[in-house]
């Protein structure tokens, strides 16, 4: 078992004020791999204090250094990958073969696209008689979730860096042995003292602190609508700027023209991959009432496939990270059996053979209508709802009938067809015929599943002000 007992703060591994121990478990086993120690309000100030310190150093910066310094990142990323992947197979129970295909890959994507954007960007502009200015925003609190806890952290860690923002970082207590890596390789870079912080502790008490604190401009938070909000209302007194990426429930609608083999078996695949613990998972999937019988068919047999190690890397599922999600996801499961949402796979207790660690059934029903529960919540498990439509203007109207807009996909053999239902979903980001997401295009959802963007150049803008020269 690993003791990671200091904090990385302004440029040195310290002994934090705080006294608390956590357990770090592995889902997998539900045996301890690590200890931790949360950090509390003191612990907060110390970071925020050498971060404010590094700032204007930082911020003043050339281009061309912030392109060595993220250089000097990647390569550091790379050398340190094998780590990574261990790490995150550890901390939240990502298959092997999971960590290695998507997590670490995550990660490393978005450092190379911030310095792909950095090496491009216009931090000055002119409209009309006025010389536009581009600035860091300042001291950022980066709030990062256990799902996919390096692709959460680069995606904001790098454009903040590539600006010249300093920050301070909170993983998940569930999930923190990635970013101790994380602060190893930036230390490694050579990024200036106070520049990145790390400090341990949970929500009510390092990420409230954070989030209420004079000295933090920005707070980038991921995690669930719930918590944004708490963040959202600990941020206001202070005015400061909130990004956020939450909740979602994104509907998949399959056109009465799919070809069901693949577009069945890659809606399932998406649903169900890292374990139904992403965001933007497609949980809700919308057919023609007419063709229901035969999606059944067919989701039977991709689940028929599933394996919950890396015998099969291809269909490979890990356990949900940690017993409270695994307790919530089973309570969701019986819930919706109890409001009598129609089973047809999977169900409630571990998979048959399985005995031990967090692991969950892939579980589909059908016949959901949009006022069950399986419809409206977020269960973040490897849970399908299937729901019938009998026009594609009904299949619009249930895919809009959601408080989240995080996500959306439509497949069509038409390609004009899934663009033009695509433009009448009200959400961030549409899939179109299974195309794969973008890492230069904006990330984020409306509605409830948050405010701003992250990924490429728009996520890149969270993190500057403008200022306004007039007659410059």
């Amino acid at each position: 078992m690993y003791d990671l007992f200091e904090f990385y703060i302004d440029g040195a591994w310290v002994k934090p004020h705080g006294e608390t121990v956590e357990t770090v478990v592995n889902p997998s086993t539900e045996q301890g791999v690590a200890r931790i120690i949360l950090g509390d309000a003191r612990d907060v100030d110390r970071a925020l204090g050498a971060a404010r310190r590094a700032f204007p150093a930082f911020a003043a910066t050339s281009i061309e250094a912030r392109i060595d310094l993220l250089q000097r990142i990647i390569e550091a990323y790379k050398r340190h990958s094998e780590a990574l992947i261990e790490a995150v197979h550890l901390e939240m129970g990502a298959p092997l073969s999971l960590a290695r295909s998507a997590h670490v890959p995550a990660g490393l994507g978005h450092l190379t696209q911030a310095l792909e954007v950095l090496r491009e960007y216009r931090f000055e502009r002119r409209l009309g008689q006025t010389l536009v200015l581009r600035e860091p925003i300042g001291v950022c609190a980066l709030i990062t979730p256990w799902n996919w806890p390096l692709n959460q952290l680069t995606c904001k860690l790098a454009p903040a860096l590539a600006v010249g923002c300093t920050v301070v970082l909170k993983p998940s207590e569930c999930a923190p042995l990635s970013a101790y890596i994380v602060a190893q390789i930036l230390h490694e870079a050579g990024v200036p003292k106070g520049v990145f912080n790390l400090v341990n502790g949970n929500g009510p008490e390092v990420g409230a602190a954070l989030a209420s604190h004079a000295e933090v401009d920005m707070v980038s938070f991921t995690g669930s609508t719930r918590a944004g909000i708490a963040v959202a209302k600990a941020a206001a007194d202070t005015v400061k700027r909130v990004s956020q990426e939450l909740g979602g429930k994104s509907a998949n609608i399959l056109l009465d023209d799919a070809y069901l083999p693949s577009a069945v078996r890659h809606g399932v695949q998406a649903c169900i991959r890292n374990s139904g613990q992403s965001c933007n998972a497609p949980t809700r999937l919308l057919v023609p009432r007419a063709q229901q019988p035969a999606v059944i068919d067919i989701v039977r047999e991709v689940l028929a496939q599933v394996c919950f190690d890396d015998s099969n890397p291809t269909c490979a599922i890990g356990p949900v990270a940690n017993a409270l999600q695994f307790e919530r996801v089973q309570a969701m499961i019986a819930q919706a059996i109890a409001e009598g949402s129609r089973l047809i796979a999977g169900g409630l207790g571990r998979p048959q053979g399985i005995e031990r660690g967090y692991y969950v059934q892939p579980t589909v029903f059908a016949d959901v209508t949009p006022d069950m529960l399986v419809a409206r919540e977020e269960i973040f498990g490897p849970v399908l709802a299937i729901m019938p439509y009998d026009s594609e203007a009904e299949a619009i109207a249930i895919a809009n009938d959601s408080p989240y807009g995080l996500s959306g996909y439509v497949t069509s053999t038409s390609l004009e067809r899934s663009r033009r239902v695509a433009r009448q979903l009200r959400t961030g980001m549409v899939h179109l015929n299974g195309a794969r997401a973008d890492q230069a295009a904006p990330f984020g959802g409306y509605k409830q599943s948050g405010n701003g963007r992250e990924w490429g150049e728009m996520g890149f803008e969270e993190y500057l002000e403008s200022k306004s020269l007039f007659g410059y």
